[in-house]
């Protein structure tokens, strides 16, 4: 018996010891997992946005920019006078990618210029209640598309074969195709920043936040629901996107998480509706009442 309450406990104190071993290998291992992961995190900068450059103020409320990789130019629109009346004092420019401005009076005659899309040699360009189309090569208006029952004509955006224009009064998506404009969504209360992926799908900010729409079952999937109002907009990749609020506001939403980059309510500086420089990583931005063009170096 005694012999037998021996050989236990000596299992027991073999087994204990065994436990012990396992358990603080396991301790071990979930404490290098806890540190490489903390190392991760502590390589991935926080998103930021850093200057690099400003224009003067010669861009009268200079409202959107876009930028054009195979010409290396930066397009800039300026409303110059009312933001919806016709006046004929808008005007387009031209800009280098390190900021200098070749051409401040490119063309001229338009109303109240806003969203840009370049499609075929030719920028599109709303102005109101209408979609306007110039001529790169000539530099001047080719054509004007009046849409019917337009108010206010905001962001435009290109899949390479259509142009697609918002209208933030009405709450509606225009479309240009084949030189017909018809209208593809409505009811979008305060739509204003559109954007198509690589692969053709459209993304657009309204008062309700940031959403992928669906044209062909008209259903949307929302990515972000805090940035609400937005202006202009960017995609990075599938997950990133770059969403300005004209009052003063960009973030950086990714994989629907929101990340404000730069707040300039302070100075009264408006965040229009921004552009992307990809190889430089730069974001354009147009301050509409400062009358310049800023863009930033993206970090995240």
């Amino acid at each position: 018996m005694k012999k037998a309450l021996a050989l236990a406990l000596i299992s027991a104190a073999m087994y204990a010891c065994s436990e012990q071993k396992n358990t603080d290998g396991t301790a071990a291992t979930n404490g290098s997992t806890d540190t490489t992961a903390a190392a991760a995190a502590a390589t991935s900068p926080t998103p930021s946005l850093q200057k690099v450059w400003e224009t003067d103020t010669v861009l009268t409320t200079v409202e959107s920019t876009l930028y054009d990789k195979s010409g290396g130019i930066i397009y800039t629109s300026n409303i110059e006078g009312h933001h919806s009346k016709k006046d004929k004092k808008g005007s387009i420019s031209q800009m280098t990618p390190d900021g200098k401005i070749s051409q401040l009076k490119w063309v001229t005659g338009l109303n109240a210029p806003k969203g840009m899309a370049l499609m075929n040699g030719k920028l599109y360009v709303t102005d109101i209640d209408e979609l306007v189309e110039i001529d790169v090569a000539g530099a001047k208006i080719a054509k004007r598309y009046p849409v019917k029952g337009a108010a206010f004509l905001n962001d435009a955006a290109t899949d390479g074969k259509k142009v697609y224009f918002s209208d933030s009064q009405t709450g509606k998506v225009h479309v240009l195709d084949n030189g017909k404009v018809s209208t593809l969504a409505e009811g979008m209360e305060g739509i204003n920043g559109l954007a198509l992926d690589e692969k053709g799908g459209l993304f657009i900010l309204d008062g309700k936040g940031l959403r992928n729409y669906n044209p062909v079952n008209k259903n949307s999937r929302f990515v972000n629901e805090v940035v609400t109002g937005g202006d202009g907009l960017v995609i990075i990749d599938d997950s990133t996107y770059i969403a300005s609020r004209w009052k003063g506001e960009i973030y950086l939403v990714k994989n629907g998480k929101e990340h404000l980059l730069l707040d300039t309510q302070a100075d009264s500086s408006n965040t229009a509706d921004i552009d992307y420089i990809r190889d430089q990583k730069l974001v354009l931005v147009p301050t509409f009442l400062k009358n310049r063009v800023v863009a930033y170096k993206l970090e995240y």
